[in-house]
């Protein structure tokens, strides 16, 4: 287990898969199984049952986890993915682009 360079909330772009190039927002990130889950990316079709919950059931569509390796932090001026530093700022410790310097935190 590497440290986190993906958090809840980032915008990430995929680098790798079906969906690479793609951009979304992180939505939950597992650190014991290295994966997150992104809006809009991996999108897949499950059968769920009638239940009080779903009371129509049919097809629903869940984004499902995509392994961090194939993630990057997204930089919007630069368009495209960027490698992290973690720095100290003060008494914080905060990751910052190492291209640009812009702090993601």
């Amino acid at each position: 287990m590497s440290i986190a360079r993906i958090k809840k909330n980032d915008t990430v772009i995929a680098i790798a898969g079906e969906y690479a190039g793609q951009t979304g927002k992180v939505l939950a990130v597992d650190v014991a199984g290295d994966t997150a889950i992104v809006e809009g990316l991996n999108v897949v079709k499950r059968a769920v049952r009638r239940s009080q919950t779903s009371p129509d059931g049919g097809y629903k569509e869940f984004e499902a986890p995509i392994r961090l390796s194939n993630l990057m932090p997204y930089d919007p001026d630069r368009k495209k993915g960027v490698r992290i530093a973690r720095v100290l700022e003060g008494d914080r410790r905060v990751r910052k682009a190492k291209g640009t310097g812009r702090v993601l935190d």
